[in-house]
């Protein structure tokens, strides 16, 4: 149960300092956290020997016990979202109403874009907050490229086009997000044709 209000939680450690590590408040629909990262490296390591509770257990910690976050979702970000909070030693609690794993973030193609479709979007809506995102994943891209080259590499993508007078609004729309890529751009864009792409 996460109550309604503005706390602060608090951690006791084994050698008996307690940390403030989160302040919350807590609006109806809305959780708002604040989190330092307070718990070391060797504590995130140590293994719990519990037995697992049963599912008549856990049902019914979820309707007495007080959680400080709440998580609705378990597939691949719910679940990201509740280690962390864990990791931090916040009491969680993860609600699924399926698998975990089992909704759309699971199927996800987990390619990094840069958002090439919301630069059309932006473009044609004159869209100020698409062109924006655009700029975002880019920064984001260029970022999760820098910092986890092993969990993140380029992939070359290629954008079929069935009729001809399609290949003139295409590149230049490709072109259009290579120059608003700048810096940030893996390698320029560029046209195959039917015999070369075989």
């Amino acid at each position: 149960m996460v109550e309604s209000g503005t706390a602060t939680v608090t951690v006791s450690r084994g050698d008996g300092i307690q940390l403030n590590v989160a302040h919350f408040k807590s609006i109806p629909g809305i959780l708002k956290l604040s989190l330092p990262s307070v718990i070391a490296e060797h504590e995130l390591n140590e293994r719990r020997i519990e037995p697992l509770r049963s599912r008549r257990e856990q049902l019914l910690s979820l309707r007495t016990d007080k959680f400080d976050v709440l998580v609705i979702g378990g597939g691949a970000t719910g679940c990201g979202v509740a280690l962390d909070a864990v990791s931090r030693g916040l009491k969680t609690a993860l609600v699924e109403m399926d698998d975990f794993s089992a909704g759309t973030s699971s199927r996800s193609t987990k390619l990094i874009h840069g958002g090439v479709r919301y630069l059309e979007k932006a473009v044609f809506g004159l869209d100020i907050e698409q062109y924006k995102i655009v700029k975002e994943a880019l920064f984001e891209r260029a970022n999760l490229l820098a910092i986890a080259p092993h969990l993140a590499y380029p992939l070359p993508i290629m954008l079929p086009v069935y009729r001809f007078w399609q290949v003139p609004y295409f590149w230049a729309g490709i072109k259009a997000y290579d120059f608003v890529a700048g810096s940030q751009l893996l390698k320029p864009s560029y046209f195959i044709g039917k015999k070369k792409e075989r």
